[in-house]
C-alpha cells in the first residue's frame, strides 16, 4: 500500500510489522540535496538499522523505501513509527535546514494524498510533545509528530519545524475544499506580505511575545495570523490583546477580511498614489510604516519610480 505518485522503489530491509493504526505523519529532514537514488541508498544496509516510508527528493519526486502497511525505523520510536508514515525530505545540510519550495510543496501534497487514503479529513499539529502524544486522534483525524520529541537530534530543523503549524492548516484546507467555504472562522491578522521572508520576520516578532501564530498563502500573498474562533466575539477579545502588545490586528475570514479597524489592502498603485502626496512620509519613516502596514516596499518604491520617470 502506497501513493501513487511514487515515481522510484527501493525497498529497505529495514522495517517491522505495524500493530497500531496509523494516526500519525512524521516529516524528517535527509539533510543534503539529493535525488530518489541516494535516498533509497542510504536505507539499504541491514547494519544502518534505519529506514522510512517515503523520501522527497530536490527535485519534488518522490521514493517508496517502506511500503506503509509496514513500520519503518525511522524516529528513535517504535511506538512512534507503529503510528506513523515517515517522510525523510531533501533539506540544506547546514542550519535551519531549509527545503526548496519542490520539496515543501511535494510534502504538502503527499500529506494530502495520505490522509485521503485513510480516510482523514483533518491534520493536526501541537507546539508541544506532552499534549500532542497524550492527544488520541478522532477517526477523521491525524496528528503531525517530530523526530525531535523522541532523541537528541536537530530533525526535522528548526525551518521545517516552524511551519508545521501553517502545514496542517494547508493540508486541511485541501481536504475540506467545500467544508472552508461553507464555515467562517474568526482569524486576527497582523500582516500580508508579498514576500515570504517578511512575514516571517513579523512571525518571529509576535511570537516573541508570547503569541502562537502561522503564515497562509492566499492571494498571492503570506499572510500572518493567530487563533481561529467561531465567535466573532471571542476573536475580537483576542484581537485586543494583540493590538495591546503594539501590532496592528484586524479580523479575517477564512474566506477574506470580514471586519475590524484595518481596511482590506490597496493595490500597490493606489499606494504608489498616496506616497506622491506625501501620506507615508520619507526614508526610512516610510519603509517602516509601508512594512508594518503589510506591504512590500520594493515593490511601492519600484512603483513609485516608475510613475516618477514618466
Amino acid at each position: 500500500m502506497y501513493s501513487k505518485m511514487v515515481k522510484f522503489i527501493r525497498y529497505s530491509p529495514n522495517y517491522s510489522s505495524r500493530t497500531r493504526k496509523v494516526k500519525r505523519i512524521t516529516p524528517h529532514i535527509f539533510v543534503g540535496q539529493v535525488t530518489c537514488e541516494r535516498i533509497g541508498r542510504e536505507f539499504e544496509p541491514t547494519k544502518r538499522k534505519a529506514s522510512c516510508n517515503y523520501g522527497i527528493a530536490t527535485n519534488g519526486d518522490y521514493a517508496l523505501i517502506v511500503d506503509e502497511m509496514y513500520r519503518s525505523w525511522c524516529s528513535s520510536s517504535s511506538d512512534n513509527d507503529d503510528q506513523a508514515i515517515t517522510i525523510e525530505c531533501a533539506s540544506d545540510n547546514f542550519a535551519p535546514y531549509a527545503l526548496k519550495d519542490e520539496v515543501y510543496n511535494a510534502l504538502i501534497i503527499l500529506m494530502v494524498d495520505i490522509c485521503k487514503r485513510y480516510g482523514v479529513n483533518k491534520l493536526l499539529w501541537f507546539d508541544d510533545k506532552k499534549t500532542a502524544l497524550a492527544y488520541r486522534p478522532k477517526d477523521d483525524e491525524m496528528i503531525i509528530t517530530c523526530h525531535r520529541w523522541f532523541n537528541a537530534t536537530q530533525c526535522p530543523g528548526d525551518w521545517l519545524y516552524q511551519r508545521l503549524g501553517e502545514i496542517a492548516i494547508e493540508v486541511t484546507k485541501q481536504l475540506n475544499p467545500i467544508k472552508e467555504v461553507e464555515s467562517a472562522l474568526y482569524r486576527v491578522q497582523v500582516g500580508a506580505f508579498a514576500k515570504r521572508s517578511n512575514a516571517e520576520k513579523l512571525l518571529s516578532q509576535i511570537k516573541t511575545k508570547g503569541f502562537e501564530a502561522y503564515i497562509v498563502k492566499a492571494d498571492n500573498l503570506y499572510k500572518v495570523q493567530l487563533g481561529a474562533f467561531k465567535i466573532k466575539d471571542n476573536a475580537d477579545k483576542f484581537m485586543d490583546k494583540v493590538k495591546a502588545s503594539g501590532f496592528d490586528a484586524f479580523i479575517t475570514t477564512t474566506n477574506g477580511i470580514s471586519s475590524g479597524c484595518t481596511p482590506a489592502k490597496k493595490s500597490i498603485a493606489d499606494i504608489v498614489s498616496e506616497v506622491l502626496l506625501g501620506k507615508w512620509g520619507n526614508g526610512a519613516d516610510r519603509k517602516k510604516k509601508l512594512t508594518e502596514a503589510g506591504y512590500n516596499y520594493s515593490d511601492v518604491q519600484r512603483g513609485v519610480d516608475e510613475r516618477v520617470k514618466k
